[in-house]
């Protein structure tokens, strides 16, 4: 193995835990082809060395995670420990063995395909990390691909996962995006016209990358031991509050999952995020958002709206659906953990508490974006569903539409006013003007009534209702074009985009004079631009 040049003293102070690698099953063979693993959680593999890692961008936020500087983070040592052309001594890197249920269908064996770990840090804070390079090369279970990644895949992930995190919405973290100085051949559309691009690596973050389908792949083999020793593992390393593992903790963590993954779906509505791919194999045991491939942003507020190419037909996985699809997906958690439990209906429980968890915390948060003390079914149930059902009649930008609704005064004048100054303030959210019909306009000033109505009732100043719609409702959030654009200029050497974008996300509900650009609609151009509204799987 290589020896890394001389380091920082944070470089050398990473305190490798490793505790994955160290407890669990390991793959017997040590040979890295493609194949079949069984009985084991993980095969150890390394990195593929890069050619020329290049720094584009890094998390000051996620350094801070391993207790890394700014000197750490633009040293030559960083670029190629978090490019895998260099390990470090205490490093021990693997993929992870999982199966998974893509599209509803149970896909058998997966794994790390394309995603490295390089270990498990503990920080000064006694906070365990897991550190993943996603692109590194192949892997035993990299199937038929490459195990790569290119740039725009890639500068995506590293955007969106720190975009996220500063929305409030739980997510793996993003260190940094290195240019790999290699091409990758893709065919973004799968229609035939591969070409070549950049390709890239981004070092991610999490407290470990435990998805639903680690447990499913050992049910479905009939690997009751290891699936226990994966549970054992989980709980006494993320649980052990729960005490020792035992039928009744093993509920006990799965009624947990339940209960992380609502909010996760409440966190992803509230903001408009559409995840683009909700197998099994992307869902974190953590109620974490994993594995940002074909994501979107509801600019349109369509809640059958999907990015993704693979399921415009279907429409699985889109806005409207993920809550559903959750509580399908738990469903397939339940089965695996079965084995574990030995009864039915005390996971049919912690799935029928799903429910009711999330719709709990669905009202909470619609009663919060419009600004409202407190949701009170009786009165504010219908007037959800009537601005639910309004909405999607006319192209209406969903983050937009919140920021404006909260800048409504509460005019008592507003019944002598014509239905068309009544919309005014919100005239400027719709993408094509011209389908705002009398009936409509007629339609949503009545609402805007009733919603005046309701807000008297609970006594606020408009200052203090505007202070609270704002901090829920993002005025920027990373969409689609906004992405491309920063892909656009990488492509040309300029990282300054890249770095503006990371620095504007990091203060979504912010006013930030001077960065409007940032919080407008999508621009015509981009409509059905390739990477500005729907996206493939390819990367």
């Amino acid at each position: 193995m290589s020896r890394p040049p001389k380091t920082t003293k944070q470089m050398a102070a990473l305190r490798f835990d490793n505790r994955f690698t160290r407890i669990l099953p390991a793959d017997p063979l040590t040979e890295n082809r493609r194949r079949q693993v069984y009985g084991s959680c993980y095969s150890r593999v390394k990195p593929t060395p890069v050619a020329a890692p290049r720094l584009v961008a890094y998390s000051p936020e996620a350094a801070t995670l391993l207790d890394l500087s700014e000197a750490d983070c633009r040293s030559k040592l960083f670029t190629q420990v978090f490019s895998g052309k260099l390990q470090l001594p205490e490093m021990d890197c693997y993929a992870a063995c999982y199966g998974g249920h893509q599209f509803g269908n149970w896909a058998g064996q997966l794994g790390d395909g394309r995603a490295i770990n390089l270990g498990e840090i503990i920080n000064s804070r006694n906070e365990r990390w897991t550190l993943q390079l996603k692109g590194a090369g192949p892997t035993p279970y990299s199937r038929t691909a490459d195990g790569l990644a290119v740039l725009r895949s890639s500068l995506r992930e590293f955007l969106c996962s720190e975009a996220m995190f500063h929305l409030g919405v739980p997510t793996t973290r993003a260190l940094s995006l290195i240019l790999t100085g290699e091409t990758v051949e893709r065919d973004m559309f799968y229609d035939g016209n591969p070409r070549e691009e950049p390709g890239a690596i981004v070092c991610r973050l999490a407290p470990s990358f435990i998805r639903f389908g680690n447990f499913e792949i050992f049910t479905a083999r009939n690997e009751l031991t290891v699936l226990q020793q994966l549970a054992d593992f989980t709980i006494s390393t993320y649980h052990p509050h729960l005490g020792e593992p035992s039928p009744d903790v093993y509920l006990q963590w799965f009624n947990a999952i339940c209960r992380t993954t609502a909010e996760l779906m409440v966190h992803w509505l509230r903001v408009g995020f559409v995840h683009g791919v909700m197998n099994t194999d992307n869902m974190s045991i953590h109620g974490l958002t994993i594995d940002y491939g074909p994501y979107g942003w509801l600019e349109d507020y369509d809640p059958n709206w999907t990015p993704n190419t693979t399921d415009s037909t279907g429409h699985r996985y889109c806005y409207g659906r993920q809550a559903q699809v959750a509580h399908w997906n738990l469903a397939q958690l339940a089965n695996a953990i079965y084995p574990l439990i030995g009864e039915t209906e005390p996971l049919e429980q912690a799935l029928s508490d799903y429910t009711a968890h999330f719709d709990q915390g669905w009202q909470a948060m619609m009663a919060a974006k419009l600004g409202l003390v407190a949701y009170e079914p009786s009165l504010d149930r219908e007037l959800i569903q009537e601005l639910l059902r309004i909405l999607p009649e006319v192209e209406t930008d969903m983050t937009l539409f919140f920021r404006q609704l909260a800048l409504l005064p509460m005019n008592p004048l507003a019944a002598a006013m014509t239905k068309e100054e009544q919309i005014a303030p919100l005239t400027s959210v719709f993408y094509r003007p011209e389908q705002l019909t009398h009936a409509y306009t007629n339609r949503l000033a009545a609402w805007l009534d009733r919603y005046r109505e309701r807000l008297r009732k609970d006594n606020q100043s408009d200052e203090v209702r505007l202070k609270r719609m704002h901090a829920i409702n993002p005025k920027y959030v990373l969409r689609n074009y906004l992405a491309q654009l920063a892909i656009d200029k990488v492509e040309q050497g300029d990282f300054s985009l890249v770095e503006e974008l990371l620095e504007v996300l990091r203060h979504p509900y912010d006013e930030q004079p001077g960065k409007e650009r940032f919080a407008e609609k999508r621009p015509e151009w981009a409509r059905n631009r390739p990477g500005c509204s729907m996206l493939s799987c390819s990367s």
